[in-house]
């Protein structure tokens, strides 16, 4: 265990069981679209999520396409600022494919839901929200979500993508990073 982690959430072997189980489902769900040629696509939230949808995408047993955009609303704090920023947008058109947004963790939500509202602009034929992780808050924007991983407390969560400063993404658990750290 790394110096910085207080205490491991999710071993590397629970979080690859659980890839594994969403992606048998999203291979059920998606199937019968994939086998009329209509477009499967992964849209990863970068960088946190980045880790997540590529062991997913492999774990998927139907043809997908990937795609990745970047959104901010932390900048180096450990608290989301509700002021949502794109920083890179789509490269795929998305008109008319089921597109199913892999996030690493849904905090308060409100990225999400910036996200969502943006991508119907674009037409797609529907939206699917997976999360890697589930904060338990009180002033979460209510999200559905087709698959949680995990639900986890509210504290500062890294490794297996996340990240505090853009350190600790490398770590293939899940861990609760010590308060000292952030504070």
């Amino acid at each position: 265990m790394h110096k910085d982690i207080k205490e491991i959430l999710f071993a590397d072997t629970e979080i690859q069981a659980r890839v594994k189980e969403i992606g048998a489902a999203l291979t059920d769900e998606y199937s019968e679209a994939a086998s009329r040629g209509e477009g499967v696509l992964l849209l990863s939230v970068l960088r946190g999520a980045a880790i997540f949808m590529a062991d997913l995408a492999r774990a998927t047993e139907i043809p997908l396409e990937m795609d990745y955009m970047a959104l901010s609303s932390y900048g180096s704090s450990t608290k989301s600022s509700g002021r949502v920023q794109i920083q890179k947008d789509l490269t795929s058109p998305i008109k008319g494919k089921h597109v199913v947004v892999v996030e690493d963790i849904l905090d308060s939500g409100l990225t999400l839901q910036f996200l969502i509202n943006y991508l119907e602009q674009h037409e797609p034929a529907s939206i699917e929200v997976i999360t890697l992780l589930r904060k338990k808050t009180k002033e979460q924007v209510h999200i559905d979500c087709a698959h949680v991983g995990f639900e986890c407390p509210d504290e500062f969560i890294v490794g297996y993508g996340l990240d505090y400063a853009e350190r600790y993404r490398n770590l293939p658990y899940i861990g609760i990073l010590k308060p000292e750290v952030y504070e």
